[in-house]
């Protein structure tokens, strides 16, 4: 097991005077900010510049920078950590553009004390990960993953640190979603252990040397931390990302902040730079929490920008402003594209995706589309639909994929598709050419009926032809069926430039649903 002891800016001015007992450590946090170093709108995309003069813009880079320096200023004296639960990579042109250049840029400005590795750190491999490492002078850390193998990543991904902060020594354990394989691209040489069972074998090494402050900085999902909570003995703390959970104790249906596991506080800060999470820990002197405060804080209009971050992404920006501005149609809604439904049941922006994928290759034979919800990442206001939008939509860069499958295959996708409902994974399967029921309190695995092809009922024998993005037909996000298909063509147009032609052909462009997915 690797150890790192730090000393962090804040406590080095307490480490002569801890006088007291009791501690206290303030964790200021955030996660899944997802590259949007732009300011964005209500519907989580890249808000314009006159919408911002406006008031109407949230987050960006620029308010994160303001509201930590603020927190900094008002906790002077005080005890204070700034973690992050990754996934800063992918989902804005700035992404894109600079693969990873920017996100390590800012962070190593703003000055984190540790990072936790998130699945789409992987999304340029090993290497891309290895781009963050190279560009920040904190440790980005995972103790559930095994990099020794790997040619690129080897001694560069710790299992765990130690900060020395205020005379105390806090250890931060961390965990990686195992399905990452699925959802992004690690190399078979990074090796995925169990997230609980990795974690706890972390804490018996860190209360070995004495460590009795423990936080865990996960990247697996509200719906696994409150697991980890339960199961790992020793845990103070988790620090999460991955399901983008609103946790707060003022916004109307999001969990209370912090919620409480078996006497654990489990916190998430949502995602896309909207809000910054402070929680407050109070431990006694055996190292036992014995109170956990705090909220999350929504970064709107009433946090001004930092100049020179508002400068510094100005001059980023200007060589991608072009295309980002360039309007290819208009809405005459709102299209839905929100995780919470596009990864739960038919949506707007999945029928949108799916009917512009379907159409492009429709003379091909093709029959059936699907999109994987999880590659649909934002929603787009009524009214002009620029390119910028379509891509911060669709920002993987993913290409359309043709090939042939069995009826039977198709129902595996769509067995593999909602699987995971309950937990929001990106798999939910959006179609278009086809319909289906799916009974959600079925074991998974047996949820699918009715499967329908233009209008008749499936043949599982018989062969279709499928249009995909290249990530879901080589068998990302569970889609292994489709790795072997017959006659696969990964190599078509981008999806966001499909989209976005499809959209011009049909603008003003009107969001619908049509009954194609029935939920039980």
């Amino acid at each position: 097991m690797l150890t790192r002891i730090l000393t962090t800016t804040c406590g080095v001015a307490l480490m002569a005077s801890a006088a007291s007992a009791d501690y206290t450590l303030h964790i200021i946090h955030t996660n899944d900010l997802h590259s949007r170093i732009e300011p964005i709108n209500r519907f989580d995309s890249t808000c314009s510049a006159e919408d911002n003069a406006e008031g109407k813009c949230f987050g960006g880079i620029a308010r994160v920078i303001t509201k930590i320096n603020e927190l900094r200023e008002e906790l002077a004296g005080e005890n204070v950590i700034l973690l992050d639960a990754g996934d800063q990579y992918q989902g804005s042109l700035m992404y894109t553009t600079y693969k990873g250049d920017v996100e390590a840029e800012f962070m190593e400005q703003i000055g984190y004390d540790v990072m936790a590795v998130g699945n789409h750190e992987f999304d340029d491999g090993d290497e891309g990960l290895r781009k963050l490492t190279d560009n920040v002078s904190f440790p980005v850390i995972s103790g559930n993953i095994d990099v020794s193998s790997s040619n690129v990543l080897a001694g560069q991904v710790e299992n765990h640190v130690v900060l020395e902060v205020g005379g105390q020594r806090i250890g931060i354990i961390s965990a990686l979603a195992v399905d990452t394989q699925e959802t992004s691209s690690p190399s078979d040489a990074v090796i995925f252990t169990n997230e609980i069972e990795s974690l706890q074998a972390d804490v018996a090494a860190l209360q070995e040397q004495g460590v009795d402050k423990i936080i865990a900085l996960t990247h697996v999902g509200m719906t696994k931390d409150m697991a980890i909570a339960e199961a790992v003995d020793g845990v103070d703390a988790v620090v999460g990302g991955h399901s983008h959970t609103l946790f707060s104790n003022t916004e109307e249906g999001a969990m209370a902040y912090p919620t409480m596991v078996d006497g654990v506080p489990v916190v998430q800060a949502y995602a896309y730079s909207k809000y910054i999470g402070h929680l407050t820990l109070e431990f006694d002197d055996a190292g036992n929490v014995t109170s956990a405060t705090g909220d999350t804080i929504l970064l709107d209009a009433s946090v001004a920008e930092d100049e020179a971050a508002v400068a510094r992404v100005a001059e980023l920006a200007g060589p991608i402003e072009e295309m980002k501005t360039r309007v290819v149609a208009d809405a005459a809604e709102a299209i839905e594209g929100d995780r919470s439904v596009c990864r739960a049941m038919e949506c707007p922006m999945g029928n949108l995706v799916a009917d512009a994928m379907l159409a492009r290759v429709a003379d091909q034979g093709i029959q059936i589309a699907i999109q994987n919800g999880g590659g649909l990442r934002a929603s787009i206001d009524a009214g002009e639909i620029t390119m910028g939008e379509v891509l911060t939509v669709l920002p993987f860069q993913n290409t359309l994929s043709t090939f042939e499958v069995t009826g039977g295959d198709i129902v595996a996708a769509l067995e593999n598709g909602v699987g995971q409902i309950e937990e929001g994974a990106g798999r939910f399967p959006q179609v278009a050419g086809m319909s289906f029921t799916v009974d959600a309190s079925a074991p998974a695995g047996s949820r699918i009926s009715d499967v329908m092809v233009g209008g008749e009922a499936i043949n599982l024998a018989a062969t279709y032809g499928v249009v995909s993005n290249n990530y879901v037909r080589n068998g990302g996000d569970g889609y292994s069926m489709f790795e072997d298909a017959n006659n696969a063509y990964d190599f078509g147009p981008d999806l966001a430039d499909v989209t976005a032609e499809y959209l011009a052909e049909n603008a003003p462009y009107q969001p619908y649903t049509d009954g194609r997915i029935t939920m039980k």
